[in-house]
């Protein structure tokens, strides 16, 4: 099934997992946790950069080493892609809540709750970096 919905959507499975999103195994497919995700993981190195993966790295710096700075930070180093791994961190709360995905849930909606504080240290990482620029 996710083969032809892969061929459907135009994606390659490879490509994905190649990607650090999913992994596939013995014709299985899953995308990957946030805390499946690499901790050194760089946007700026990364050529395959996808919201998937870009919510799932701010989750992980805000739940598993539970830093909003470290969240900030990363938003600071993502540009539009900040805005829309929020979106879909609400999106899948939602989805996650109604599945009875507790566990899931609590890491997209931290990520959904702590946003303002989020974007206002990201904010102050760019103001510092500007100031360093200089």
């Amino acid at each position: 099934m996710e083969q032809i919905l892969a061929r459907a959507m135009n994606v390659s499975i490879k490509r994905l997992e190649d990607a650090g999103i999913l992994v596939a195994r013995a014709g299985r497919v899953r995308l990957l946790r946030h805390s499946e995700l690499a901790a050194e993981w760089d946007p700026a190195t990364d050529t395959r950069l996808t919201v998937w993966h870009v919510t799932q790295q701010l989750v992980r710096a805000l739940w598993n080493e539970g830093s909003e700075a470290k969240a900030g930070d990363l938003v600071c180093r993502l540009g539009g892609f900040g805005e829309m791994a929020r979106d879909l961190a609400y999106r899948f709360y939602s989805i996650c809540e109604r599945r009875g995905w507790a566990e899931d849930a609590l890491g997209f909606n931290a990520l959904v709750v702590s946003w303002p504080e989020i974007t206002r240290r990201a904010e102050s990482s760019m103001e510092v970096q500007q100031e360093l620029d200089l």
